[in-house]
């Protein structure tokens, strides 16, 4: 899951390169955001429910070899390529999401980790795609700068990364039991807890992260010539490194009660986007780091929180498939940048930044703050997968 959110996101941090050294236009760069999604989400739906009646292995070890061939693809680096490879990496994303995820979390019941703290299934999924939605962009953004070659040597790692892991992986033990219902349908999704307190937050998972990395950077480029795209990266590793350092203490809270890790996420969120505003304004990097630490640390808290109540939801059978359901609610936000941008023609971003700051808390006030009945209490202990 490392492997493939690595191979997801390293090509966020190039988008400058790709525009300065390639000449892609901006509507082509946006375009490619698009391709990823398009990939992604029929994948999310489609291959979540699959697993849950195949088994986790043979979906995910498939996600494995198209993450691989997503990134030597990429390498060619025509523009038939680009949108190529991106299309493939969203179908691996959306498979390592749901199945990967699922997979994660039956490998951390007593059956099989006697020794896993309740949780720690929604905590380890979640920090591994984070780490390597964090240290992808990175990686491939210092080659981007300085490295010979750059929109090749870039992808150079991920191709490494993912050779290496299908060793281990294919040794993984299965733990999909079959019990899937036939069809492509997730009841669950229906569920009021589900509709009420969860759903209303997952679009401010990556809402935050690709507000912070895609739009902020660009809010600054006079101030940051000569090193824009180490610039891009650097906040692509705060934002998502801090997600990933505040995912234990958001598991800990979200065990005790759901509300708790959502809450703090939304709050976090409804204060970077102030801090964003601020960076607007004043075209400060500094104000742009400030604002990647509080959006990333919101960005880790709701997502960590979302998967927990998500898990706790989804009775025997559908775990794999209401986990794409939230994931792809979750890319939902990734659709903040081009609205942005869009309004961005006739309102300034500091008011629209602020606009988002204000949505933030609303969610918080309608979603998770009232005492639902409905809330996901915390079990003592789950052994039924």
């Amino acid at each position: 899951m490392l492997s493939i959110g690595w191979g997801a996101n390293q090509f966020v941090s190039l988008l400058v390169a790709y525009r300065e050294r390639s000449g892609l236009s901006v509507a082509t760069v946006d375009a490619l955001v698009g391709a990823y999604a398009l990939g992604l989400i029929p994948a999310l739906l489609v291959l979540g429910p699959v697993s849950d009646r195949i088994g986790r292995a043979p979906v995910l070890r498939a996600a494995a070899l198209v993450s691989l061939a997503a990134t030597a693809v990429l390498m060619a680096g025509d523009t038939w390529a680009l949108y190529a490879s991106r299309l493939l990496a969203g179908v691996a994303s959306g498979a390592a999401f749901a199945a990967g995820t699922a997979w994660v979390d039956e490998l951390s019941t007593p059956a099989w980790d006697p020794r896993a703290p309740v949780g720690s299934g929604a905590r380890r999924a979640a920090m591994s795609l984070t780490a390597g939605f964090c240290l992808g962009p990175v990686v491939a953004g210092l080659l981007g700068q300085w490295a010979p070659a750059p929109l090749v040597t870039a992808y150079l790692p991920h191709l490494l990364l993912g050779l290496a892991v299908l060793v281990p992986l294919w040794r993984a033990p299965e733990t999909g039991t079959g019990a899937g219902r036939p069809g492509l349908r997730v009841r669950s999704a229906a569920d009021r807890r589900f509709r009420g307190a969860v759903a209303p937050v997952a679009p401010w998972v990556f809402g935050s992260a690709t507000v912070s990395i895609a739009v902020l950077p660009g809010l600054v480029t006079a101030a940051t010539a000569g090193w824009t795209v180490a610039f891009n990266a650097l906040i692509a590793g705060v934002t998502l490194g801090t997600g990933f350092a505040v995912q234990p203490l958001a598991r800990r809270l979200a065990a005790t009660d759901p509300r708790r890790g959502a809450g703090l996420g939304l709050a976090g969120i409804g204060a970077g986007m102030v801090l964003a505003a601020g960076a607007a304004a004043t075209t400060s990097p500094v104000l742009v780091t400030a604002a990647a630490v509080v959006l990333g640390a919101g960005y880790g808290c709701c997502l960590v929180s979302g998967l927990l109540q998500t898990q706790r939801i989804a009775p025997r059978g559908e775990l794999a498939g209401l986990t794409a359901v939230y994931y792809a609610l979750t890319y939902v936000g990734f659709a903040a940048p081009v609205v942005l941008a869009a309004l961005a023609r006739t309102v300034p971003y500091e008011v629209l930044l602020l606009a988002l700051a204000a949505l933030a808390l609303l969610t918080l006030g309608v979603a998770v703050l009232p005492r639902r009945s409905g809330s996901v209490p915390a079990p003592a202990c789950r052994t039924d997968r």
